[in-house]
């Protein structure tokens, strides 16, 4: 092949990089915008307050089971990674500036279909969280889901986790621990 045949095509494919490159450039603000509104209408409903913004505050406690903490009007949003049954789950807490669990949700985990996964789609278990403070145990005030105990308590340690970072309990006092 001639050089001046293989000339066009290079220059097509590198013209058509920088096009992309560019493009994905001035997208980026926009993505990463859309981004946060979609993550703080979800965490707006795990406040009483609706609140309608969040920033994230840095974490330097001793619990490494948070990951990262939202502040908003009236509370906190925790998330928190806990050790499932099949691996690592990632959940987002809601807590009221006086301590209250306010809202539960399951962002991720790799939980067995029809057990553990219920711990993500099953609004009964969730919802015994509501109103507790940091003391919630599994057969104590919290039914396990049918067949998932170990993440019924992974569940368990993530929320207790999110309300002793809020009410300022040592993490030492076992309000992280196994949970029951």
């Amino acid at each position: 092949m001639k050089a001046k045949e293989l000339l066009a095509p290079v220059i097509a494919i590198l013209a058509s990089a920088a096009v992309l490159l560019g493009a994905s450039a001035v997208l980026r603000p926009v993505a990463e915008r859309n981004e946060t509104a979609a993550r703080d209408e979800i965490m707006g409903y795990m406040l009483p307050t609706r609140p309608g913004a969040f920033t994230e505050e840095p974490y330097d406690g001793e619990d490494e089971s948070i990951r990262r903490v939202f502040k908003a009007e009236g509370g906190y949003v925790v998330e928190v990674e806990t050790a499932g049954y099949v691996g690592p789950m990632i959940l987002w807490v809601g807590v009221t500036n006086d301590g209250q669990v306010s809202g539960v949700t399951v962002r991720d985990h790799r939980e067995t279909f029809g057990l553990g996964r219920g711990a993500q789609t099953e609004w009964p278990f969730l919802i015994q969280f509501l109103g507790t403070a940091g003391e919630a145990a599994v057969g104590d005030g919290i039914d396990a889901l049918t067949g998932a105990t170990v993440t019924s308590k992974a569940v368990t340690r993530a929320v207790n986790s999110a309300a002793a970072f809020v009410t300022g309990a040592d993490v030492s006092s076992g309000a992280t621990e196994w949970a029951g």
